[in-house]
């Protein structure tokens, strides 16, 4: 069977690309840009690229269209199959039907942490022997891929409340029917496709009503909003956790910003030592444990392997270290998850030898931001940095004011060559540098990279 999959280089369509070349599918595909990495790695498994949504594609002339949510009414290629009557169907509703279909799911769900909560899970199962399947929104560096098929009855799933495609505007993750759904926080994002926080809370009640009662919830606790949807209507058991009140039925024992134990109902059942930081990361851990611990897994083994977790890409990434001033690389691009990142690395920062100051280099890109929805939260977001450079290129609201509350701890600029001058200028060693940004920021990375080389030598 050939597919052929339009906006096939974005994480979700390329992983789906992956998996469906593993199935022992032709496939081919388009997009607007066609770039690496992910360009790359389709291409290595012998996937066919074209750039562009031109309607000569139609010659190719596939068993059936996979079409990604980047692609919306108007787009040529797009409206040559729907006049053609050509059968076209959306990337999560394949992957529900092909790939899904009789295995057992745990979908990860979330405002935060989708990404590094499936990689810990499938870094998790993996150690423990069940080489389970997995369509990750990043790239966890125990694996260096995205998605792969896998063996038996394991499958990890990013769940991600965004629409699913132009005709279809329920949330992907409604076609995952999961056996473990698992809940990490809830607040409100996506400001371009939904209205309020209680759509949202819709969304999630839907992927609730797939849970069989013979599957597992897996949920934060605290949190009024998902409260509210546990409320609705929950069919299956739940497992709640919070790393900061014991009373939960998984909590923890911190001893260092690093090193914790995990606790079942007040008892110690295993410890965790790794490498990630904050208080996010602890209750991303008590996530895994407590999903994996509901479908079988022992929870000592579960804290050995997450303790040996290599990482995700983008997700407090060191990407250079030059005269002991350190740059990393995050995706953190709500004010929740900016200022838990912070927080997380300037407890870190604090623990090592002479240590400097925590420096924020911010692209406010994700739609939502573009909009200025979460701008006067932002001050307050970047609180634990001792400076912030904000790149005010592409949004349609006034930055320098929003961040007036900073004063002088904050740099505005539209010039992507002007903020890494600045940051140069103002770094010293021992500093941490924390770009952050949910795209590729122009090359920022790169670039402060050179200029730091540059200006040491």
């Amino acid at each position: 069977m050939h597919i052929h999959i339009l906006g096939i280089c974005g994480t979700f369509m390329g992983g789906v690309a992956q998996l469906a070349r593993a199935l022992g599918y032709r496939v081919t595909g388009c997009d607007a840009n066609v770039y690496p990495p992910m360009s790359t790695q389709l291409k290595n498994a012998g996937i066919d690229l074209i750039e562009g949504f031109g309607v000569e594609q139609l010659q190719l002339k596939p068993d059936l269209w996979v079409v990604g949510n980047v692609v919306s009414r108007g787009n040529p290629l797009m409206e040559a199959i729907l006049n053609a009557r050509l059968p076209y169907v959306s990337g999560p509703q394949w992957v529900g039907e092909h790939v899904l279909q009789g295995r057992k799911v745990i979908a990860v769900a979330g405002t935060h942490g989708k990404t590094t909560v499936a990689s810990l899970l499938a870094w998790v199962f993996d150690q423990l022997g069940l080489t389970p399947g997995f369509l990750i929104g990043g790239v966890p560096s125990g694996f260096e891929c995205s998605a792969r098929l896998g063996q038996g009855d394991w499958f990890v799933i990013e769940a991600d409340e965004y629409d699913t495609a132009f005709f279809d505007k329920r949330s992907k993750f409604v076609h995952y029917r999961p056996t473990v759904a698992l809940l990490n926080n809830l607040e409100f994002d996506h400001a371009d496709i939904f209205p309020d926080l209680s759509a949202i809370e819709t969304q999630f009640h839907h992927l609730l009503r797939t849970v069989p009662s013979q599957g597992h919830v897996v949920c934060l606790a605290n949190t009024g909003s998902l409260e509210r949807v546990i409320a609705r209507g929950c069919w299956a058991p739940v497992s709640y956790f919070d790393a900061q009140d014991v009373s939960t039925q998984w909590a923890s024992k911190i001893h260092s910003t690093h090193q914790f134990e995990m606790l079942h109902r007040g008892l110690a059942v295993g410890q965790v030592q790794w490498q990630l930081s904050g208080i996010h990361s602890i209750n991303n851990a008590l996530a895994v444990v407590a999903a994996a611990t509901a479908v079988g897994l022992n929870a000592s083994q579960v804290c050995v392997a997450l303790s040996s977790f290599p990482g995700v890409k983008r997700r407090m990434e060191l990407v250079a270290q030059i005269a002991n001033i350190r740059i990393y690389d995050d995706f953190a691009h709500h004010p929740t998850a900016i200022a838990t990142t912070l927080e997380g690395a300037h407890a870190s920062l604090k623990q090592v030898a002479s240590p400097g100051r925590l420096l924020a280099v911010f692209e406010p890109r994700s739609n939502t931001m573009k909009k200025g929805v979460f701008s006067q939260a932002l001050p307050a977001a970047f609180a634990s940095a001792a400076h912030v450079w904000c790149y005010s290129g592409g949004v349609n609201w006034d930055v320098l004011s929003a961040f007036k509350p900073l004063g002088d701890q904050v740099t505005v600029s539209d010039q992507i060559d002007a903020i890494v001058a600045s940051v140069i200028h103002f770094a010293r060693p021992g500093d941490w540098v924390i770009v952050m940004s949910n795209g590729a920021f122009g090359g920022i990375h790169t670039k402060l990279k050179q200029a730091l080389s540059s200006t040491l030598n």
